[in-house]
Formats: C-alpha cells, structure tokens, sequence
C-alpha cells in the first residue's frame, strides 16, 4: 500500500479536475482568443474558472490573472509591485522563510540596489507582529509575506500588515504567497489586506502547470512579459485552458473547508500523538501551526534525503525533506528558526490532504520505529 504524504509539494489530481482537463484537450480544444465558435468555447471555459476562483477569494472576476503557477505569480508580484513603484522608494519588507521563488526574487533585487529587510522566525517558524511593524518606513514600496510557511506550516501575521503599513505613511503594495493556505482555509485579499494574492492549482488537487495572481482593482504592477492582449497584458500568451479549466474544477470540488479544516486538524492530532510516542522524534510544527504540515526531527544517523529515500524504497511512504523546490539543499527555513544542523539536517515534512487517513498514520509510524531501530543515532 502506497502511503503518500507529500501534499505540500503536490496533490493527486482530482477526479473533477482530471475530467475537466481531458474534456478541454479532446473536445474544447480551441485557442480561447480565437473569434469561432471551438474558440469561444474555450473562453467561456477559461471564464467559468476564473469566476470560480474569484468567488472562492471573494473578489472580483476581472481581479484574477492566470499564471503557469505560484512559481511565476510570485515573480510576477514581487518584480512588478517594485518596478511600478521604484521611483517612491527602496525598501523591500519581507521575511526569511519565504519560499524560494519569493526569496530568490528579493534577493536579485537587493543586488539590483534595493534594500531589503528579512524577519526572522522563532523557533517554530512565527514571525513577531512587532518587528514587522518596526520594518515598514516611508520608504517601503513591497511587503511580500507567505501566509502559511510550506516547510513547517506557521501562520504569518498577514492580516496585521495593512494597518502597519497606513501607520507608516508608506507607499508599499502588500503580496501575500497563499500558495499553501487556498483551498485550506478561508483566502480572503480584502480580509487579509491584500494588493497581490498568490494561489496555485497542484495543491488543492488540481493539475500542474497554472496558477493565478489576484491583482486589487487599482493596484498598479509591471508585467514581466510581453507579446499578447491574453489577461490584460499582465501575463500575455495563450492561456493554458486545460490546466486552467482543471484549476476551475477543482475550486468547485473542494469540500466545506471548516469541515474539511476539522478533519484534518483530527488527523493532525492523532498522528502527533502517535510520534510523540517514538523515543527521539521532535516536533519542528508549533501547535499552531496549519494541521495541514507536520515537520519532525528523525533521530538516526541518516541525513533527510538518505531518510526520505529509505521510506519510498522499503515502506513505500513519501514525505518530503522541505520545499520540493529547493531540491534537496539544506532548509533555509529550518536554519533561520536557528535549529541546530543535527535537527535541521534529520527533518521531514509530513503534509496532509482530505484523501488521507488515520491508518496511513498508523503505517507511518510502524515505518518510522522500525527505520529508527535499523539505523539509530552513531
């Protein structure tokens, strides 16, 4: 029996949106900005999706931009909120646990001259409102902050930063990367405050390959492409109408998420309790972390990646060592929460979906006592 416990990298398309895919590519095969009818089709479909995800977020259908993902919602955010606003200020405000396309995107900016200012977590990966307050001057013209961390799930004070931000007088665009917290919980911008909104359609069950960043009606940004009128010149070229119509169809699937948050927070709890009982397991994951991800130390000789290979190959469970993108490197997101590198080096990231259950958890940790007890601590 496969055990798959990856969500935060990936998720098993649903069914919904598989249908959905198959029926673009075979039937509704038209290029969405063709005048004929098979094209017209394909538009509506395209729209049918977009409504769909807006009615999700609670904002406007016109405010939704398909991308190829969060990867590309991101850059997009993050280099077109400061390029748009370059002129009125320098300062970037974000924090040192975001996800790679974010930290990446910052990081050549501050090469670029910008001055970029990182928070840093607690131990379990929070950030404190009073440093984040402290950041944010005049001249800040980005605050780009992930609501749910993707390696040990800690819940960013997003909603604290527009208020921040008025207090300020600053001129800053507010990105929050939603990535790991649409289809989880309630993503709201206009709750959270936010100008820029990144979501993704592979962790809620939809197909790789799209994503869409939410642009607050009146919020200014430079596109990063050019060469088509397709989503208003933000993101030009033909829309991807398979994926996109896969993305749709799996925001209709999703369940109640106060139902689907409890059932989970109900998995969460079982299997933490039951790797409590491992003598040696640590919990990376606050208590208030999203249920959705699970961060633990392993204690054994083996680095991650050595773990995480052990349990594919002889237990047939995968999990994760963190951000699939990082590509085995060692977490920057563990480092800065200032773990030690025995902890950060022995860590795996536990993620959960609605199709999980308890007896996968209960082979989880059948595999991980006995990993433990072949290969313990030198």
């Amino acid at each position: 029996m496969a055990v798959y416990l990856d969500n935060s990298a990936t998720t098993k398309p649903c069914p919904e949106s598989t249908e959905a895919v198959l029926k673009m590519l075979n039937e509704n095969y038209g290029n969405p900005s063709s005048l004929h009818k098979i094209g017209i089709d394909a538009a509506k479909a395209v729209m049918k999706s977009r409504q769909s995800i807006a009615n999700l977020m609670g904002c406007e259908r016109d405010e939704i931009f398909f991308t190829s993902g969060g990867t590309e919602a991101n850059n997009l955010a993050v280099f077109g909120a400061v390029n748009a606003n370059r002129r009125i200020g320098n300062r970037i405000v974000t924090t040192a646990i975001e996800h790679e396309s974010v930290k990446q995107s910052v990081d050549e900016l501050e090469k670029q001259g910008f001055e970029v200012i990182r928070l840093m977590p607690d131990r379990h990966g929070n950030i404190d409102p009073a440093e984040l307050s402290e950041a944010i001057n005049e001249k800040t013209i980005l605050v780009s902050m992930m609501y749910i961390n993707n390696e040990v799930g800690s819940v960013l004070p997003v909603e604290k930063i527009k208020g921040f931000v008025k207090r300020a007088g600053a001129p800053a665009l507010i990105h929050t990367d939603c990535v790991q917290a649409f289809g989880k919980i309630d993503v709201k911008p206009k709750k959270l405050g936010a100008d820029l909104v990144t979501v993704t359609a592979h962790k809620i069950h939809g197909p790789k390959g799209c994503g869409a960043l939410y642009i607050r009606r009146g919020a200014r940004i430079v596109p990063r492409s050019f060469g088509g009128e397709q989503e208003k010149r933000i993101r030009p070229g033909t829309e991807a109408s398979p994926l996109i119509a896969g993305f749709g169809a799996a925001v209709d699937a999703l369940p109640d998420l106060k139902r689907q948050n409890k059932e989970i927070s109900e998995l969460n709890a079982y299997a933490t309790d039951k790797l409590k009982k491992i003598n040696g397991i640590i919990l990376n994951s606050a208590p208030n972390a999203s249920p959705y991800i699970l961060n633990i130390y392993i204690p054994t000789f083996m680095r991650s990646q050595t773990i995480l290979q052990e349990l594919s190959a002889n237990y047939g469970i995968y999990v994760s060592n963190g951000s699939a993108c990082a590509k085995g490197r060692r977490s920057h997101v563990l480092t800065a929460m200032k773990l030690s590198d025995e902890i950060t080096d022995k860590s795996i990231r536990i993620s959960f979906s609605r199709y999980n259950t308890k007896e996968e958890i209960d082979i989880l940790c059948d595999a991980l006592s006995d990993l433990i007890k072949k290969h313990p601590q030198k």
